[in-house]
C-alpha cells in the first residue's frame, strides 16, 4: 500500500507575547491510500494545528517553520504541498484535500439556501459544470448521507444539528476528493446522533474508497471506524499504528493511559483512573520528556525520563511506532 501523503518533521511555530509557541512539533507518519486514520489527543495536544498546516491554513501568528507535506496525487505524482503558492494551492484545496472542521455547521452561510452553497461551491473551482450536474451529484451525496431532497430549498436554520453537519459531509464530497479530513466532526451532537454520523462516514468510505483523517480527543468514538491511530501530546505524535495493536498493546504511558480511562461493560469501572495531572505549558516545557511530570515510570524510578531520548520514534510492533524508549515496559508496570 503506498501513502497517500507523507508528512515529514512538520513543526508549526506561534509568536506570542511570552516566546515562541511550538503547538506541532516534529511530525512525521504516513497516511496510506483508502486509509481511515485517527489522530486522538487532549485538548492543545496539537490535533487540529496538523490540519491547518496540511490544509495550509495557519494564519498570522502563526507559521509553518519547517517540514515537508507530500501530497501523491492520482498519477502518482509527488507534489510538496508547502513549497505552493496560495493560488497553486488553491487548486488542490477543496478539489484534492478536504475539510469538515470542528462545529462545521456554523460556517454555512444563513443567508443562502442549501443548494446555493453547493452550486457557488462548485463553480468556484470549475466554472463550466452546468446548474443541472452540479444538483445531480448534490442529491446523489445528500441521499448518501441520507438526507432528503427538499434540504436543498431549506436554510440553514430550518435545519437540526445533525443534519447541518451531513449537509457540510456531502458539501466536502463534491467534488470527489481524495482525502478527508475531519476535525471533531460530532462534537455539540448528541450520542444518538454521534453513531448515526459515524455510521454514514463509515459507508461513504466504502463506496468512495476516500482517504479521511479524523481528528477526535473521543477515543470510544473512532475506535470502531479507524485503521491506523496516532496518538499526540504537547505537539509531538507520541505513538502510531494499527489501531488494533494501540487499543490492545499501547507502547507509550499516555497511550496506556487514554485507553485504561475509557469507561468499560466488560470490567469493574472502579479499576479505570484519569491520567494525573495536567498537560504542559508549551512555552514552558519540561526539560525531561513532557510526559514525565504524568508517568508511572517516571514517578517510580523506572525511567529517567531523558527529554533527547523522546527526540526519535521507535518502532515497537511490525507497524507501530512509539517515543517511548522504555517501551517494552508500559504494559507491564503501568497501571
Amino acid at each position: 500500500m503506498e501513502p497517500i501523503l507523507k508528512i515529514r518533521n512538520l513543526s508549526i511555530d506561534y509568536k506570542v507575547n511570552n516566546g515562541t509557541l511550538r503547538a506541532c512539533d516534529n511530525v512525521s507518519l504516513d497516511i496510506y491510500k483508502g486509509d481511515i486514520v485517527g489522530i486522538i489527543g487532549e485538548s492543545g495536544s496539537g490535533k487540529s494545528t496538523l490540519a491547518s498546516g496540511i490544509l495550509k491554513t495557519i494564519k498570522s501568528p502563526g507559521e509553518i517553520s519547517e517540514g515537508q507535506i507530500i501530497y501523491c496525487d492520482k498519477e502518482d505524482k509527488e507534489i510538496d504541498l508547502l513549497k505552493l503558492t496560495e493560488e497553486e494551492y488553491a487548486k488542490y484545496r477543496w478539489s484534492n484535500i478536504t475539510t469538515v472542521f470542528q462545529a462545521a455547521q456554523n460556517v454555512l452561510n444563513p443567508t443562502l439556501k442549501i443548494k446555493e452553497h453547493f452550486l457557488e461551491t462548485a463553480w468556484a473551482h470549475n466554472n463550466k459544470l452546468t446548474k443541472h450536474e452540479i444538483l445531480d451529484k448534490t442529491k446523489e451525496l445528500l441521499k448518501n448521507v441520507r438526507l432528503e431532497e427538499r434540504v436543498l430549498d431549506s436554510y440553514p436554520h430550518q435545519l437540526s444539528g445533525g443534519m447541518k453537519q451531513r449537509t457540510i459531509i456531502a458539501l466536502s464530497l463534491l467534488l470527489s476528493p481524495d482525502i478527508l479530513i475531519l476535525d471533531e466532526p460530532t462534537t455539540a451532537l448528541d450520542v444518538i446522533t454521534q453513531w448515526y454520523i459515524m455510521d454514514i462516514l463509515r459507508k461513504v468510505h466504502e463506496e468512495m474508497g476516500i482517504t479521511m483523517i479524523f481528528l477526535t480527543h473521543d477515543v470510544s468514538v473512532i475506535g470502531s471506524i479507524v485503521d491506523r491511530l496516532g496518538v499526540m501530546y504537547a505537539g509531538e505524535l507520541v505513538e502510531y499504528g494499527m489501531v488494533e495493536d494501540i487499543f490492545k498493546k499501547p507502547t507509550h504511558p499516555y497511550t496506556y493511559g487514554l485507553m485504561h480511562a475509557i469507561p468499560s461493560l466488560h470490567d469493574d469501572v472502579s479499576k479505570r483512573k484519569a491520567i494525573p495531572g495536567y498537560p504542559p505549558n508549551l512555552l514552558e516545557l519540561p526539560d525531561s520528556c513532557r510526559f514525565a511530570p504524568r508517568c508511572y515510570l517516571y514517578k517510580d524510578g523506572i525511567c529517567d525520563g531523558d527529554s533527547k531520548k523522546t527526540d526519535k520514534l521507535y518502532t515497537s510492533g511490525p507497524d507501530q511506532l512509539t517515543r517511548c524508549y522504555m517501551w517494552e515496559k508500559v504494559n507491564k508496570i503501568c497501571r
